[in-house]
C-alpha cells in the first residue's frame, strides 16, 4: 500500500556550544559502535525456526506458509468487505445516514425467506459477518436514494399488491449430504453417529458439488421451497437443531442426509414495518445502473494493498 506521510514542520536550530555537546556525541557514538559490533558477533550460533502447524510424512507445513495461503485465497475478499465498510461508515456520517438493529433484521428476515427469491449470497457466512455486511449495503442504498421522491400513495399500492413478500415463513438452516444409493446415505449416518463432522462428510462424500464445497450448507430453506426436493423440506421440522436426519428418500431418486443447523422463526410485517424500506426499493428502480460501495472510494480516499499489484 502506498505510505501516506505527514509533513513536519522544521523547527529553528539554536545553537550550542560545541566542546561539551561533541564530547558527549563522541562517547555516545563509540558506545553505539561498541554495542554493533557485539551484536554482529554473537557468542552462539542463532539457528532460524519457524512454527510448525502441520506435517505430512515428516514435511513441515509452516505457520508462515499456511498464513500466506490464507491470503492469497481470502485475502482480498476479505480486505475489500472492510475497505467498503469503513467508506459506507463515512458516507453514513457524512450524509447523516442511520441504521439501526431493525432495518437490519428486516434486510435478513427477507433474505432468508424463499418468497423474496432464494439469495444464497450470505449462506456462507456467520450471523455478525451477515449483518456487518447488510448494514454497509444498506448504508449505500440510504446514500443513493436519499434525494429521489416517491410518493406515499405508490409505497401504500405496492404494499397491498405485495403483501406475501413480508409475511415469512418458518426457515431452516440446512446441510445436505446427497448421496446417489441408500447404501452410501446409510453409511453417511453411521459415520455421523461415529463421530465423524458433517461438514467434513459433505465435502468428501456429497454428490452435490455445489453445496459440497460449502460442507453441505443449502442456506434457509422453507415450506415449498422450489429449490429444495420436497421430501428434504417436509423432514426438516422433525429435526432438532443441531443433529441430523436419517435417510431421507428424495422424489428425484436420490437419498439424502440432512442437518439442521438454526431455525428462523417465521415474521408477518406490517406496512409501518417496510415503508421504509419499500420507499429504498422504489427509489433504487429508477436510477439508471447499479452502484458499487468501490464507487465511493475515491471521495473517501481509499487505497489498499492491492492497488499496487
Amino acid at each position: 500500500m502506498k505510505s501516506m506521510r505527514n509533513s513536519e514542520d522544521s523547527q529553528p536550530k539554536r545553537r550550542l556550544k560545541t566542546k561539551p555537546v561533541l564530547l558527549v556525541l563522541g562517547i555516545l557514538l563509540l558506545g553505539n559502535l561498541l554495542w554493533f559490533i557485539a551484536w554482529l558477533i554473537p557468542n552462539e550460533k542463532v539457528v532460524e525456526t519457524k512454527e510448525e502447524v502441520a506435517s505430512v510424512d515428516g514435511k513441515v507445513i509452516t505457520k508462515e506458509q499456511w498464513m500466506a495461503s490464507m491470503e492469497s485465497m481470502y485475502g482480498k475478499e476479505v480486505l475489500l468487505d472492510m475497505v467498503n465498510a469503513e467508506v459506507m461508515e463515512a458516507a453514513a456520517e457524512k450524509n447523516n445516514i442511520k441504521v439501526n438493529d431493525a432495518e437490519i433484521d428486516l434486510e435478513l428476515a427477507l433474505i432468508r425467506s424463499t418468497q423474496e427469491g432464494v439469495d444464497t449470497s450470505f449462506q456462507s457466512f456467520d450471523e455478525e459477518v451477515m449483518r456487518k455486511k447488510v448494514r454497509a449495503r444498506l448504508i449505500l442504498e440510504k446514500v443513493l436514494a436519499k434525494d429521489i421522491v416517491i410518493e406515499d400513495a405508490d409505497i401504500q399500492a405496492f404494499y397491498e399488491n405485495n403483501k406475501n413478500l413480508y409475511n415469512i415463513p418458518t426457515s431452516y438452516r440446512t446441510s445436505v449430504i446427497y448421496s446417489s444409493t441408500e447404501a452410501e446415505a446409510k453409511e453417511v449416518v453411521k459415520e455421523l453417529k461415529n463421530g465423524s463432522s458433517f461438514d467434513g462428510l459433505a465435502r468428501e462424500r456429497s454428490t452435490d458439488i455445489s453445496s459440497a464445497s460449502l460442507g453441505g450448507d443449502i442456506g434457509y430453506v422453507a415450506e415449498d421451497t422450489e429449490t429444495v426436493d420436497e421430501a428434504l423440506w417436509k423432514a426438516l421440522p422433525k429435526i432438532d437443531v443441531g443433529k441430523w436426519s436419517d435417510v431421507i428418500p428424495l422424489t428425484d431418486g436420490r437419498f439424502a442426509v440432512a442437518q439442521v443447523n438454526s431455525v428462523f422463526k417465521g415474521q408477518s410485517f406490517s406496512f409501518s414495518d417496510v415503508e421504509d424500506h419499500i420507499r429504498r426499493e422504489l427509489a433504487l428502480d429508477q436510477l439508471p445502473q447499479s452502484v458499487t460501495q468501490e464507487a465511493f472510494w475515491e471521495e473517501f480516499n481509499a487505497d489498499w494493498f492491492y492497488s499496487e499489484k
